[in-house]
């Protein structure tokens, strides 16, 4: 079964069906050679408005199926995304840079979360509450409704289908905006996943679409819960703008995450930890190793070995090469992560591989003795980039770590584990690892950062999905009509 390559949505939106974006079209550009591949259905406000009135009449039809039928969709989506596995892989690679490990990461986790979601629509849902009155009294969670999906470009099968999976198996519809740049791998497969899956039409619509779209989204009135991942400055604009509205907004947002390498590890297996924490994908994730802190002790060998690692790793276009690293998303990006880089050795860091680029493969860069007033240090990278900075003691590296504004992973390596615990109660933090790098990622695990990295856990486990994408009901019943003074 060809899944994305049967050319049925180009240049089209799905609302249920494939239909012309009132729009235009977007180019599907490989990163890796700039060629163009397809086009995708431009959407506009108009087209939101129409797909949330949509999706708010599909909605109630979907709520009222009896709970294994919508079990079932959520288990056959799984299989179809396992089934086309290879597909899917090709696509990541070409339209998001991902080498192949990464895209076995994303399909896997990608079907994970929707055999995970598939167990929602039997889970408990309410309590018997006490009451002083004859009556009985119980809270239920009931479906929110219309749930605004807006998934970003770098992680995109994963970063939507966690909010998508739950919200449809809670009995909610969804209408999904996709970031262009990869609105194949972030929206199209899931139109064509969900549409071989059995799902209704109109419980899932997917409309690629810039900021514009994304402000429609958050406005109209049917989208009661709007569901965010992407950088912190936009994440700000759609809390602001749900708040007006008086709307939830769970809100994923960017991160400056820490690995503290305490002196009593072994310095080359702690090296390759953090050499994954930091490339993996480019370093295009948000719980990328952005800060490695090193004991004064062990810093320099720490480097060493690390420039060592990365001096070998091979870039290139991981659709048709075997490499360890794939291209940036755009020039934009690559130009940014560049003025982090230049800025930052200006600043007195001190350049120990990288730094260079050719088109958007940039090459990966590790940057030694990095100042806490650096950029590459202060600001989240987004890029293959690894600034190491010296600590000396533990309370040096608990300042050094709590100070910025995010707060979304931390890493620890040491032999002492208890101690890395403790180390790591006094920073706060959403994710902690004790002994891995800051880039871990499970569908069964509660996700979200604290600060500037969002507004906490709001999926992963049953419990934080049914809190995210339901409303909480009080029921009361009597047996009689009660008897009032008038």
């Amino acid at each position: 079964m060809a899944l994305l390559d049967d050319g049925a949505w180009h240049g089209k939106v799905w609302t249920g069906a494939w239909t012309d974006g009132s729009g235009g079209t977007y180019d599907v550009v490989e990163p890796a050679t700039g060629d163009v591949v397809g086009a995708v259905g431009r959407a506009t406000p108009e087209d939101v408005a129409a797909a949330a009135d949509r999706a708010a009449e599909a909605q109630r039809a979907w709520a009222a199926l009896p709970f294994e039928d919508r079990a079932r969709v959520l288990r056959r989506a799984g299989e179809v995304l396992e089934g086309s596995a290879d597909e899917i892989k090709g696509w990541l690679a070409r339209e998001t840079g991902a080498i192949q490990p990464f895209g076995d990461f994303q399909v896997h986790t990608t079907a994970a979360e929707c055999y995970e979601a598939a167990g929602l629509p039997s889970h408990p849902y309410g309590e018997l509450l006490r009451t002083g009155a004859p009556r009985l009294s119980f809270a239920r969670r009931v479906p929110a409704g219309v749930v605004g999906v807006i998934a970003p470009f770098n992680v995109p099968t994963i970063l939507a289908i966690r909010a998508i999976a739950p919200a449809l198996a809670l009995g909610n519809a969804v209408v999904l905006k996709p970031d262009p740049r990869t609105a194949v791998s972030g929206g199209v497969l899931f139109a064509r996943v969900f549409e071989e899956a059995g799902l209704p039409a109109g419980v899932l619509q997917v409309l690629p679409g810039g900021a514009d779209v994304g402000e429609a989204l958050v406005t109209a009135p049917p989208v009661r819960v709007i569901a965010f991942t992407g950088s912190t400055r936009a994440g700000r604009a759609v809390g602001a703008l749900a708040g007006q509205h008086l709307k939830r907004a769970h809100l994923e947002l960017g991160g400056n995450s820490a690995l503290i390498v305490l002196p009593d590890v072994d310095v080359t297996a702690a090296a390759s930890v953090g050499a994954w924490g930091t490339f993996a994908h480019q370093g295009q994730i948000c719980m990328a190793t952005s800060r490695h802190l090193v004991h004064e002790s062990i810093a320099e060998e720490y480097t060493a070995v690390l420039t060592e690692k990365v001096e070998k790793l091979p870039v290139g276009d991981p659709f048709r090469e075997e490499v360890a690293l794939g291209p940036l998303i755009d020039a934009g990006q690559r130009d940014r992560v560049h003025g982090l880089v230049t800025s930052s050795v200006e600043g007195g860091a001190t350049l120990r591989t990288g730094g260079t680029f050719e088109g958007l493969l940039y090459r990966p860069t590790v940057l030694g003795d990095v100042p806490v007033e650096a950029p590459a240090y202060r600001e989240e990278i987004f890029g293959p980039v690894a600034p190491v900075t010296p600590f000396s003691s533990l309370d040096q590296v608990v300042e050094l770590a709590r100070g910025t504004e995010y707060g979304l992973s931390l890493g620890i390596l040491t032999r002492d584990v208890y101690a890395g615990l403790q180390l790591a109660e006094r920073i706060p933090s959403g994710l902690v690892h004790i002994n891995d790098q800051t880039v871990n990622d499970e569908a069964v695990a509660p996700f979200g950062g604290v600060g500037a990295s969002g507004t906490g856990s709001r999926h992963g486990g049953p419990q934080a999905n049914i809190e995210a994408f339901t409303e909480t009901q009080w029921v009361t019943l009597r047996g009689d009509l009660p008897a009032y003074p008038f």
